[in-house]
């Protein structure tokens, strides 16, 4: 194993002896087997079989899409599950702690509270960028994950390829960088940065763009060692037999996803001219996402408003720096007219 990673896990994990499933026990050789080893119902319901713990058809379909090896990708129940994972992983309960940069995605500190693990907070500055020098400086050998998300959630910009890899290469520990929006942007993905860093982790997801957020998938890109790390404390069956179905059937609808993009990017700037005209609307952000983030006169009575009107949007002035902001979410071509038609009166 990678000394680095290795010297940043908890130690107890490499003692851990993962559950080994029924399923696992044996390798199939392309006959058709008669099933007596888990204690399944055999009927035929189309789901009375375990999934397969590991994915293998999945992942071999989602590593051509992305351009990676198997081996170097993890499947979670949603992102929620792997930042959770994550922090299992790395940081020991009232020791350790992840450094996080607001305003952000609010998991971040919900899951390292919930596994009583501190959490160190560099805002971003004023304007919505990254203080590298500032995250730097908070990093002591306690701090163990720094998660960024590009493009940011609520602010919807990206954050400059300079000032990631700066942080790539001088944070001493694990790097998460949540690119759950990335198909949004014009930014390349950080994906192919995994073979030079070790000790980074890109995270992507399948409830955004490729418009899965029910069947809860999420993604993690790393090089092989840290994958089978987070092998080692996952659950058997992760990832239902429903879920894996549907992803690989959206993986085959790729041409329709691209054409879904394509609108939803038109749409976004067909809102963004609208916002920039509209009376009560003070800033339109820039954002690389499917959302805007605007400064308003009084969010929470124009959050009211559009709640009257049936449209419901984010009020986001709890987060940091974020007084008075909503966040709306570019919508179909007929909901963003509704809502072009609300604010024209």
């Amino acid at each position: 194993m990678n000394t680095e990673i290795k010297n940043l896990l908890r130690p107890h994990i490499l003692t851990i002896k993962p559950y080994q499933s029924a399923r696992q026990e044996f390798v199939n050789d392309g006959r058709s087997m008669i099933l007596l080893d888990a204690n399944e119902n055999p009927f035929d319901s189309g789901v009375n079989r375990y999934p397969d713990p590991f994915q293998w058809d999945l992942k071999r379909a989602i590593a051509r899409h992305k351009n990676v090896e198997p081996d170097q990708l993890f499947l979670s129940n949603g992102s929620d599950e792997l930042i959770a994972q994550l922090i299992q992983l790395f940081c020991n309960p009232s020791k350790d702690a992840v450094l996080i940069a607001p305003p952000t995605f609010g998991m971040y500190a919900v899951a390292a509270s919930i596994h009583d693990v501190a959490v160190k907070k560099v805002p971003l500055t004023r304007d919505f960028q990254l203080d590298v020098d500032g995250l730097l400086a908070a990093t002591d050998a306690q701090t163990k994950l720094l998660f960024i998300p590009t493009p940011n959630n609520p602010t919807g910009q990206h954050f400059s390829k300079e000032k990631l890899r700066k942080l790539a290469e001088n944070f001493i520990g694990i790097l998460v960088v949540d690119e759950a929006y990335i198909e949004f942007s014009d930014e390349p993905s950080m994906i192919p940065w995994i073979n030079e860093f070790p000790r980074l982790v890109v995270c992507q997801t399948f409830s955004k763009a490729q418009g899965m957020a029910g069947i809860r998938l999420g993604m993690a890109f790393a090089q092989p060692d840290l994958i089978a790390c987070l092998n080692r404390i996952k659950f058997p069956y992760n990832i239902n037999v429903l879920t894996q179905q549907s992803a690989l059937a959206v993986l085959e609808d790729q041409q329709r996803i691209s054409e879904e993009i394509t609108t939803l990017l038109h749409e976004k700037e067909r809102l963004k001219k609208a916002l920039i005209d509209c009376s009560f609307v003070q800033k339109c952000y820039p954002s690389d996402a499917n959302f805007f983030l605007i400064r308003v006169d009084d969010a929470q009575k124009r959050y009211q408003e559009f709640l009257k009107a049936g449209i419901v949007v984010r009020n986001t002035s709890k987060y940091l720096y974020c007084e008075n902001t909503l966040r709306i979410t570019v919508g179909t071509p007929k909901e963003n007219q509704a809502l072009l038609t609300l604010l024209k009166k």
